[in-house]
């Protein structure tokens, strides 16, 4: 198995070893799997590729990576302003967006598997304050994905820089922010000590689902018992994934605070604006691609459908229970 993330990274490259020592123990050690970092076996952004024509069986990364390739894959990963992780485990196990997935992946001989989710990543890093729109425009974020799409519409320039120069690129001003992930692997990188400002909510991944993926003919090569496996492995890892993200992100947001990180709430008009760009840039994905267009109508109407219930349920719960 390769990854998309440096060996031993936290969380994700630890879920990718802790689903190999998982098989391993549910296989009475029948099935072992090998876990290569990024780079170590090939390119990190080349595990597609490399599990898809089998000179990799496997890789761990996130859907969101193909989306030049596969058109549709934010959806199965991360959508500005979309569903949540609870959202979106109910769409991919009830409904119907697991199939989708796998549909979509296919063509490219590929078996996708749900390896856990981030739950709501923090709004990024900037070295300015962001008091309105205005503010956005000339911008220079490193933002990948369809949010690098939504902040070029309002005027910004999304920035794609490799991992290991961001830290760099933003201490000396060549760019003005980031997005990383959260608090916890923020604060690991250390922006805390050159950024001024740490904004949320991260309305461009109000969730990211990862992936593990399998090459197609060497998983149906696989008696069914380790087949099965392979799934209930990474169901396991799942719920380990989205754990840890909830508990080293509540340790380290209150580190932040204690050690007086500046923390701001982007304003309204802010999140307003990027919202209705968001509306944009989605309808030119899917008026461009067919199997988009499918798996967009199965997202929001899901989204939709559980915005709905979540009025009453979550939002009364922070809003009403908590006060």
């Amino acid at each position: 198995m390769t990854t998309t993330w440096l060996p031993n990274f936290p969380i994700l490259g630890e879920s990718a070893n802790k689903y190999s020592e998982i098989v391993e123990e549910l296989s009475n050690g029948q099935m072992k799997i090998k876990v290569y970092g990024g780079g170590e076996l090939t390119p990190s952004l080349g595990a597609f590729d490399a599990v898809s024509n089998g000179s990799i069986e496997m890789a761990s990364s996130a859907p969101y990576y193909w989306s030049g390739k596969v058109p549709c894959g934010s959806f199965f990963s991360s959508v500005p302003f979309g569903m949540n992780a609870q959202q979106m485990t109910s769409w991919l196990v009830s409904g119907g967006g697991y199939e989708l997935w796998k549909e979509a992946y296919s063509k490219y001989n590929l078996i996708p598997f749900m390896a856990g989710h981030s739950g709501t990543q923090m709004g990024g890093w900037f070295n300015k304050e962001i008091k309105s729109v205005k503010d956005l425009n000339g911008l220079k974020m490193r933002i990948p994905g369809i949010g690098g799409k939504v902040l070029n519409e309002v005027g910004g320039a999304a920035m794609l820089t490799a991992v290991g120069e961001i830290y760099t690129n933003l201490e000396r001003n060549v760019i003005d922010a980031t997005e990383w992930i959260g608090p916890y692997h923020d604060y690991k990188v250390g922006f805390n000590k050159i950024a001024k400002y740490y904004y949320f909510p991260g309305w461009h991944e109000p969730n990211t689902a990862f992936e593990f993926i399998v090459n197609k003919q060497k998983y149906e090569a696989l008696p069914k018992h380790l087949q099965a496996i392979l799934e209930v492995a990474s169901s396991k890892v799942a719920i380990w994934v989205i754990a840890e993200f909830e508990k080293q992100n509540s340790v380290f947001i209150k580190k932040m605070k204690d050690e007086g990180v500046t923390i701001r709430e982007f304003p309204k008009e802010v999140l307003d604006e990027l919202r209705e760009k968001t509306k944009t840039v989605l309808n030119k994905m899917i008026s461009d691609d067919e199997v988009s267009k499918k798996v967009y109508k199965s997202y929001s109407e899901f989204q939709n459908m559980t915005d709905e219930w979540s009025e009453m349920s979550e939002k009364a719960f922070y809003t009403k229970i908590k006060k």
